[in-house]
């Protein structure tokens, strides 16, 4: 036998001696004894209705629905969203889709951009969006967003709640909308700088988590030019609504 296969036949023997952690599987290239790899390019689905509510305030009575959800894999998400509301026997006064490919930047953060299309009865604008939407510091979700019309208008809006928990089941969520403006749109009867703020708080009983019935409360006032846009139409610039409604997730 020759040097050569000397050599080789130790080489063969020290492999086959090895301990598993120090060998490899094939598929991945990892030690034997390490555990899979973990599937995040999965696709999964989403489904929420953060409010779908009755609103009772000053005059006829209203409703008001927001909505979300996603298809995707942890990096990458496609999001639906939509919001809108009214008074009953009326037409709807403010109604919107928005349609969002989203990219995780961070393990709490995603940027988003797509389409936003108004939809309510008056003039109408079809947006591009982007976006954050994620998970700050010590709880606070959060949602804000850039729009551009086809009209070349450009507004903002920034969208925080937060979770106290009572109990596991009965949850106070306070929330706060705020809502921005580059120039005057006259048509849509919005001013420059700061056009609307909304507070609120709603309290709800989790009788599970994908059912979850509240109260609460909500103040919105509009701000500025806006304000004297509501008042050059007769109405009032601010406004207090006692809300009941349903929190779903599928």
């Amino acid at each position: 036998m020759t040097f050569k296969d000397l050599t080789l036949a130790a080489l063969a023997v020290a492999v086959v001696a090895l301990p598993a952690s120090a060998q490899e599987t094939p598929q991945t290239g990892a030690p034997a004894d390490w555990p899979l790899p973990i599937h995040d390019n999965q696709t999964f689905t989403f489904c929420q209705t953060d409010r779908l509510e009755y609103r009772a305030h000053d005059g006829d009575d209203g409703y008001l629905w927001d909505a979300q959800g996603w298809i995707g894999t942890d990096p990458h998400k496609l999001w639906l969203k939509t919001e809108g509301e009214g008074a009953f026997g009326e037409d709807v006064e403010k109604a919107e889709v928005q349609a969002l490919y989203s990219r995780m930047m961070t393990p709490f953060f995603d940027v988003q951009a797509g389409l936003r299309q108004d939809l309510e009865s008056g003039p109408n604008r079809t947006y591009g969006v982007v976006g954050l939407q994620g998970l700050m510091p010590y709880w606070f979700e959060v949602d804000s967003a850039f729009f551009v019309s086809n009209k070349g208008d450009v507004t903002a809006r920034i969208e925080a709640e937060y979770e106290l928990l009572f109990t596991q089941r009965l949850i106070l969520q306070p929330r706060a909308e705020f809502n921005f403006a580059f120039q005057d749109v006259d048509e849509l009867g919005i001013g420059s700088g700061l056009s609307t703020a909304e507070l609120g708080a709603r309290l709800r009983y989790e009788f599970t988590r994908q059912f979850a019935p509240y109260i609460g409360v909500s103040w919105e006032r509009s701000v500025g030019d806006t304000a004297d846009f509501v008042r050059a139409e007769g109405g009032d610039p601010g406004t207090t609504s006692f809300v009941a409604g349903l929190r779903l997730w599928f």
